[in-house]
Parts: C-alpha cells; structure tokens; sequence
C-alpha cells in the first residue's frame, strides 16, 4: 500500500478537517460506527425474537468478555501490524460475520446459538480493532492536528449515535433482523476501500521503539511500562478511570431508575439523553472548530469536577425539563474533558505505542466502568438516587482533582 513520507510533527499543509485524507478516514470510522448501532439493534431484535428475556440479555452482553479478556493483547497487535491494516481486517471480519448470519437468518430459523457466535466475534474482532481505531489518527495527520481530529471523532460517534437508530429500525421493520443485519454488514463494507484509499505516514525515526522485543509478551510489558513510567499518560490514565467509573453507573442504568422514580416515562428519559447528547456533540464541535484550547490539562481537570457536580444535581430536580438542562451541562463538561482527556492520550503518546495506550485506556473505560452499573443499581436499590449519585460524582471529581493535583499532568498542553 502506498505511504507518504511525515512532515515535520508540528507542521501540517492545513486543518484537519479539510484535508481530503483525514476526511476519507472519517467517512470510514463514521460508516463502520454506523455499521455498528445498526448491528446492535439487529441483534437485540433477533435475540428477543429467539429466546427468552434472560437469553437475549445473555447474547448481548457474551461480547463484552472476550473484549474486555483481550484488549491488551490487541493493542500489540495494532503497534506490531500496523493500525490500518488490522482495521481494516477487522472490519472485512465483521462485515463477513454480520453477512453470513443475516443469510442464515433469512434462509432458516436457526435459534440463538448464531446470535451467540456473532457476538463472540464481534467481542474478539473489537479488542484489535478499538486500539488500532485509537491509534490510527497518529499515522493520517501530524500532531497538531490529532487534537481537532479527536473532536471530529466524537462528531462522527455522536452522528452514528443519531443516524443508527433509525436506520436499523427501518431494516427491521421493513424485512426483520436478516435484514437489519445485512445493512449493518453493508455499512462496515463501505469503510474498508475508504481505509484503503487512506494514505498513512510513516512514524519518525524519534517515535520507533527502540529494540522491540521479540514476543508479543515482551511487547505487552514494554507498553505497561512505558505508560506506568510516563509522567502524564499515568495519572492521566488513572482521571480517566476514576471519571468513567463515576459517570458510566449513574447516567446508564441509574438514569432508567430516577425516571421511573420521578414518573418521567421511556419518552422523559429519552428528552434527558438527548440533552445529553447535544451538550457532547457540542463539545466535540468546539474542539473541531478550534483544533486546540489552551491549559488542556486544567481544563481536562476543572472539566471533571464540574462534571462531577452536575451529576450530583441531576438527580436532585424535580422536572423533566431541570433534566433536560442538567443532562446537557453534564454533555458538554464530559464531553470536552473527554475530548481533551483523548487528545491528550494522543499527542502525549509515541505513536510507537499508541495501539498499546488506547488498549489500556478502552479497558480502563469499556471492561471495568460498566461493573459500576450493576453496583449502582444495587446501591439505588438499597438508598435511592441521591444518595448514590452524590457518591458517584465524588468519585467522578477524584478524577478532576488528580488532574489538577499532579503538576505535569496539569500543564499539559496540546500542540500547536
């Protein structure tokens, strides 16, 4: 595959996002995230449709145990292969997948076991590919523009988020889950020539690690302790965890419970997530636009903290509509210290070790936060909403605090 030669890490030809092969990459990220709600939706549809409550529940949730078993080893896998290509092999992968059970499911009625298997493979294929996916920016864009690129990421989440709904939805309705799985098989197709026509730069020779060791192990332990040993990547890793695992609790199965408590209803709950949701796109817009703030560390920090206070209030209103304005404060904060948090973790990173350090950082969020979801359910179970959320938004601010209390951590900054 063809390569162009870096520029200088701090010198680019323009902004990110009017660079055609920057947007070629996120014409391919969007697609396969689209690609991907729409899976979801196909699968709890089908799972529903072919078992019980309790075996539909068990489809969704097999995945998250080969993700989260294998996650480390996927960020070597993307430093040693390269990122583009085991993007682009894990999407060819899934694309298969989710094509040969939409066959299956339109040919015969085949039971769960082929939900179960997919999910499997999905779980498997998204512990290689969500450290490539991290790791890929490095190799498409110079340094000072992976901060504006990591706002153009978030947009592209937050399009997938609004778009796969009704898309698989409408392959549903329209010819059931064989259907809504060949469209989600279609979408991820589409990524693969886009990642393919996408030129990628080779690493400088500064960013090459030195003396690779010859083992997958050796290379697994050389990024644990390039992380444990960097002086912000490591507290930063810990803000990340200490944010996610105070926020993922009360604003997912939490949030289900305080609108049943306050007879909001499926529809306030879903006005509340809007809010949300525009509140972190707008976030991801601002980093998009500006490509950059200042003081990226404080705000990362101040961000946290304040994000933290507002989770705490949202269950203290009484309206749906107080909901609505807290949820989207909560947006915006968490979504632009998320996004400086991942800018960070990208410029601050060689890009030698950048499948290994968004490896750590997805299992930080994606395998141990979501545990705070069954806790948190038990706690409210136990002593209510308030309660609960008070307490989950101070650990949410232990994550400010230390990014504000660790120097280098806290004068960080972006590149120019």
């Amino acid at each position: 595959m063809t390569t162009a030669l870096i520029t200088p890490r701090t010198a680019t030809a323009g902004p990110a996002h009017r660079d055609p092969n920057v947007l070629r990459w996120l014409a391919a990220y969007a697609s396969s995230m689209v690609g991907d709600s729409v899976y979801y939706i196909a699968l709890s549809w089908a799972a529903v449709q072919h078992g019980s409550p309790a075996q539909a529940g068990a489809v969704m949730a097999v995945s998250a145990v080969p993700s989260a078993l294998l996650m480390l080893g996927g960020g070597v896998i993307a430093d040693r292969f390269g990122p583009r290509r085991v993007v682009i092999g894990s999407d060819a992968v899934r694309c298969v997948a989710v094509l040969a059970v939409a066959a299956l499911l339109f040919l015969t009625s085949p039971g769960l076991w082929p939900l179960a298997l997919l999910a499997v493979v999905f779980g498997t294929v998204d512990a290689v590919f969500m450290p490539a996916v991290g790791a890929l920016p490095a190799r498409v864009t110079t340094r000072d523009q992976l901060a504006r690129v990591q706002g153009m990421r978030g947009l592209a989440i937050r399009f997938a988020n609004v778009v796969g709904g009704p898309l698989g939805g409408l392959g549903v309705a329209v010819g059931g889950a064989a259907a809504a799985f060949g469209l989600a098989g279609l979408l991820i197709a589409v990524s693969v020539p886009l990642l393919i026509s996408v030129r990628m730069r080779e690493l400088p020779a500064d960013d090459k690690a030195d003396a690779r060791p010859t083992t997958p192990l050796g290379d697994l332990r050389a990024g644990l302790r390039y992380i444990r040993g960097h002086r912000v990547l490591a507290p930063l890793m810990l803000a990340i965890a200490l944010g996610d695992l105070g926020f993922v609790g009360p604003l997912n199965v939490g949030l289900t419970l305080l609108a049943h408590e306050r007879g909001w209803g499926a529809s306030g709950m879903g006005w509340v997530l809007s809010g949300f949701g525009v509140g972190a796109g707008a976030a991801a817009l601002l980093l998009t636009v500006r490509g950059r703030l200042p003081y990226a560390g404080q705000v990362a920090g101040y961000a946290i903290i304040a994000g933290s206070v507002a989770i705490g209030a949202l269950a203290q209103v009484p309206s749906v509509l107080a909901a609505v304005g807290v949820a989207l404060l909560i947006g915006l904060l968490a979504g632009l210290s998320g996004a400086m948090c991942g800018a960070l973790l990208q410029t601050q990173s060689d890009p030698a070790y950048l499948g290994r350090v968004t490896a750590v950082s997805s299992l930080v969020s994606l395998g141990f936060a979501p545990l705070s979801m069954p806790l948190s359910a038990a706690a409210i179970g136990a002593w209510g909403t308030g309660p609960v959320f008070v307490a989950s938004a101070v650990v949410c601010g232990l994550g400010g605090v230390i990014a504000l209390c660790v120097r280098d951590l806290r004068r960080a900054e972006l590149p120019n």
